[in-house]
């Protein structure tokens, strides 16, 4: 969860700005988390509570109105509605984190992200790109190759993973505009600095794609290093750091 969190501050000030270079100050004064981080949370408050997860996102959406979520789900978040809006936007796969690192096997990590997505991503296409990045997660923590993580992605998902980071087009808000830059960035990497490097040289939605990409490093790479997390623990408040540890402990993650 720390390397999708670690994503989404980095890229909070490359949004919509496609750099093309993968050298730049990793934590650059003005970067901040946003939504991305804010809902990852409340995905692993949900998992530490056994807690409901629209009852969760609505929770830390009015808790933080301010950092940046998408028209529909603020509109959703903030309304007493719980019907979701048949989104298929980023923003399911951007959460999803904590369920790839929380359970033991894959059929319940699929079904598990499934159930966080369709709150209010029921859309197929944002309900895939949740199980997508979960599953990745799940593989690359399990001692999946990257091999086998790209063969499994793609004829579970059909998305195309055969590109490489300097053909794609910059990331867009959608699951299939952004998962698999997202997938690239990582299958790329040599580490998991460079891959977040990778998914902000990409560009676009480059905080949500970072976001995705981070998660899917920490499980392969084996953890965050150590002064990088430690980074980025301190521009969380206090809430958001508290519950990033708790999980961190319960579920042995790095």
């Amino acid at each position: 969860m720390l390397g999708a969190i670690t994503g989404d501050i980095v890229g909070s000030i490359y949004e919509g700005h496609s750099i093309k270079t993968k050298n730049f100050d990793l934590f650059n004064p003005r970067r901040y988390f946003t939504d991305d981080t804010v809902l990852t949370i409340a995905v692993a408050d949900t998992l530490l509570t056994s807690g409901k997860y629209a009852e969760k996102l609505k929770e830390y959406c009015r808790l933080y109105p301010n950092a940046g979520y998408g028209k529909n789900f603020k509109a959703w978040g903030m309304s007493d509605k719980v019907e979701p809006y048949n989104s298929w936007g980023n923003g399911s796969a951007m959460r999803v984190s904590p369920i790839g690192f929380a359970f033991d096997d894959l059929d319940t990590v699929l079904q598990e992200a499934k159930r966080s997505a369709e709150v209010t991503h029921n859309h197929p296409e944002g309900i895939k790109g949740a199980q997508a990045t979960a599953s990745a997660i799940f593989l690359a923590r399990t001692g999946h190759s990257k091999v086998e993580i790209k063969s499994y992605v793609e004829t579970t998902f059909d998305y195309d993973l055969n590109r490489q980071i300097e053909q794609l087009e910059p990331a867009t808000v959608s699951c299939q505009g952004s998962i698999p830059q997202a997938m690239i960035a990582f299958l790329e990497s040599t580490d998991f600095e460079d891959a977040i490097r990778n998914a902000i040289f990409i560009g676009g939605d480059s905080d949500t794609l970072a976001c995705i990409t981070g998660g899917i490093a920490q499980a392969f790479y084996g953890g965050v290093p150590q002064e990088i997390a430690q980074q980025s623990l301190t521009i969380l408040d206090q809430r958001l750091c508290a519950i990033a540890n708790r999980f961190n402990s319960k579920y042995s993650v790095t």
